[in-house]
């Protein structure tokens, strides 16, 4: 017995048509979603900066209590890790250290560290995404005095 056309239909797939049409009405809503999606990953990034910045300045602090001196910029950030043998050597160093490890910027780079400062006592900063001074948006760079947006 042969089924109508009608019936056929019924047990088929999805015609081309239809699925052009499911994809033309995904790639709109991608292109109007995407941009505000990526736009909060940019944001997230900038947050974690200036937690980083927080948690760091917080450690310098403890250290220049214990210490009575910030570590110096060739004994960089690694000496709020473990005790440095660059001077100024730290008198009361505490053990486990001030940090458990430093950590990187949302792009991957270790934050650089300026002590004295150009912008206060220290300067805690990161290029940004391209990683070259200067920039604009991402590739701006974002340093501990700068005010969070």
């Amino acid at each position: 017995m042969k089924l109508p056309i009608t019936a056929k239909r019924a047990h088929g797939g999805f015609s081309l048509v239809e699925i052009l049409v499911v994809l033309v009405i995904m790639g709109l809503l991608i292109s109007v979603v995407a941009p505000t999606v990526l736009n909060r990953a940019d944001e997230a990034r900038i947050q974690k900066v200036y937690a980083d910045f927080k948690a760091i300045e917080t450690a310098l602090k403890i250290y220049r209590l214990d210490n009575y001196v910030y570590p110096s910029t060739e004994q960089g950030l690694e000496a709020l890790v473990s005790e440095s043998n660059l001077d100024p050597q730290p008198r009361n160093f505490k053990q486990g250290g001030y940090l458990q490890e430093v950590p990187l910027d949302p792009w991957g780079r270790p934050y650089l560290y300026l002590s004295p400062g150009e912008n206060g006592d220290v300067d805690i900063y990161s290029q940004g995404a391209d990683g070259l001074s200067g920039g604009d948006g991402q590739n701006a760079d974002i340093g501990n005095w700068r005010a969070q947006d």
